[in-house]
């Protein structure tokens, strides 16, 4: 016969460990995407550089769930608001408010979304099926690049006072065309990966209030 208080201790602890795993989760995530963003290459012809800061945002998505990821992420870009160099060693509302501000505004709200996807493919299996394994490369694809796009491009237009980039064309060569095809290398990389370490990660869930 189980002991009663080894059952409520039990229970007890078991909220207060999945609330420690997601903050060390959090954390390490958010660490990784600071990390990411300082490993970029510049190009000479737009201010906007390759970095492989979105594919830690695919990860933490994908990887953490739309809970933790979006705050893993989204907890680093409001700490460079208040001046802290997290994003690409540079911090302050000046960055927040520069020509990439665009594409980091969207960067929680894309871990969120991969997360959302992840979650509902993971929830019934730990092994995806092929048709599985391409809905999650398509939802990383599309959530963790296109859509920092839909931000990113219209706001490159609008910070520079610069012919070349004013224009939604000159836009779209500076701000898109010269990173997609790395963008389909690193969601691939990203969903291998996810695929792989998903289902071996401990279960880190959010509490659910009674």
């Amino acid at each position: 016969m189980s002991n009663p208080s080894t059952a409520a201790s039990t229970r007890t602890s078991a909220p207060t460990n999945q609330w420690i795993k997601g903050i060390v989760y959090t954390a390490l995530f958010g660490a990784l995407f600071i990390v990411a963003t300082l490993i970029k290459i510049p190009l000479g012809f737009t201010p906007v550089p390759i970095s492989l800061g979105t594919f830690a945002i695919m990860l933490a998505g994908g990887l953490l769930g739309a809970t933790y990821g979006f705050w893993s992420i989204f907890i680093v870009v409001a700490l460079t608001a208040t001046g802290l160099p997290f994003i690409g060693g540079a911090g302050g509302l000046a960055k927040l408010t520069g020509p990439t501000a665009g594409y980091i505004w969207m960067y929680p709200i894309a871990a969120l979304l991969i997360g959302l996807v992840s979650d509902a493919l993971f929830s019934k299996t730990k092994k995806l099926s092929r048709t599985q394994q391409l809905y999650l490369l398509l939802a990383i694809f599309g959530f963790g690049s296109l859509l920092l796009y839909v931000s990113g491009i219209p706001w490159l237009a609008h910070s520079l006072d610069n012919s070349k980039y004013d224009t939604l064309s000159g836009a779209l060569k500076a701000g898109l065309y010269p990173f997609l095809p790395g963008d389909a290398i690193k969601a691939v990389v990203a969903t291998l990966v996810i695929v792989s370490l998903k289902p071996v990660l401990p279960s880190i869930r959010p509490l659910k209030k009674k």
